[in-house]
């Protein structure tokens, strides 16, 4: 917390001194304190008529990553678009904490937004991470713009007080890895202890398939497969080389078994505050930012695949067989899915409806 808060006063302090500076501003920037706190509300460093607003933004992807390029073209986007009147600070590499604490921050307004895919205090945005629910990037792309996803996305101000201008691609389509052996069957899985971060539909899945599951924070993952907290875990192909985990797992499985949401959140009442034309602004920037992450995505993925394979570690791709094997045993976390009340039974068919008519 002591590190968020050097951040958070580095920010504010450099406001300060631009308004300090700046031609024709009214009424002094304030004390260094006074600054602070209007930075971590996300309220305006110069005066109240001048229309500036402070956006500090968080993430856990590091440099190099997607979502890190694609909130950096956020940044610089909305910048010159409301003419430097909003300013985006983006914090990567999980510089303000877990995914968890980020959210938290977005919530109690302390930053006003964060990507990742933190479900947490949005639980129903699981239902799209249904193991094996779509196969293509126009399939996934369909699930997240329809109207559906918009449904819960909406409900997210009601429940957390943050909103979700954009909903995107987290990484890709998710591998299995780990360090015991090849996993060419559902089977091989039993009794490995495979990372999760906590997310339900991750745990139903692997303790069908007989694994046992350990809850590691991703910050800590690459120690944890290192020193055999856990055996394995399951991520993107860009994930793994981004984080390095090919350094500390051997044996890799190309399911491609699910995909996550990558909700951008962002405290209402700032949200709220900002003039009408910065909203629409803020959000073009963040559908753009979406599509560009989810294009960089499917540009990066086999080149990441690639270079794991260059490191020697082992990458196996099952046949339709032996991938339809894992798929029959993950079936019955559907409708578990339905029982922890993740979706209703009407919304598991909603979604099996719109991926089976997206177009490519």
């Amino acid at each position: 917390m002591r590190k968020f808060m050097a951040q958070i006063f580095t920010v504010a302090l450099a406001a300060a001194m631009l308004a300090g500076c700046g031609s024709g501003g009214s009424g002094s920037a304030g004390t260094p304190a006074e600054t602070t706190e209007k930075a971590a509300e996300g309220e305006s460093t110069a005066s109240e008529s001048s229309g500036d607003f402070t956006m500090i933004v968080g993430h856990a992807q590091p440099e190099g990553n997607p979502r890190f390029i694609s909130m950096e073209k956020f940044a610089k986007d909305v910048e010159e678009r409301t003419e430097g009147h909003v300013k985006v600070t983006v914090y990567g590499n999980g510089q303000l904490g877990t995914e968890k604490e980020m959210l938290e921050q977005v919530v109690q307004g302390t930053v006003q937004g964060m990507r990742g895919g933190q479900f947490d205090f949005s639980p129903r945005l699981l239902m799209f991470t249904a193991p094996f629910l779509t196969n293509t990037r126009a399939e996934v792309s369909a699930l997240l713009q329809s109207d559906l996803a918009k449904s819960v996305c909406a409900e997210a101000e009601k429940s957390t007080g943050t909103v979700i201008i954009n909903l995107c691609d987290a990484g890709g389509y998710r591998q299995f890895s780990n360090n015991t052996r090849p996993l060419t069957k559902p089977e091989d899985l039993k009794g490995l202890k495979m990372r999760t971060n906590g997310m339900k539909t991750i745990d139903l899945t692997f303790q069908q398939l007989g694994a046992n599951t350990v809850s590691i924070p991703y910050a800590d993952l690459y120690m944890g497969l290192k020193t055999g907290v856990a055996d394995g875990q399951e991520n993107p192909w860009v994930n793994v080389v981004g984080m390095k985990f090919y350094e500390v797992q051997k044996y890799f499985t190309a399911v491609n078994y699910q995909f996550h949401p990558d909700p951008f959140y962002v405290n209402a009442q700032w949200w709220n505050s900002l003039p009408e034309s910065y909203r629409e602004i803020l959000s073009d920037c963040a559908a753009e930012m979406g599509a560009y992450n989810d294009q960089l995505i499917d540009e990066n993925s086999e080149a990441a695949r690639e270079q794991i394979i260059a490191s020697g570690a082992e990458v196996y791709d099952p046949s339709e067989e032996e991938l339809q094997a894992f798929k029959d045993a993950v079936t019955p976390v559907y409708e578990k899915m339905v029982q922890e009340g993740i979706c209703s039974k009407e919304e598991m068919e909603e979604m099996i409806e719109i991926v089976a008519n997206a177009k490519e």
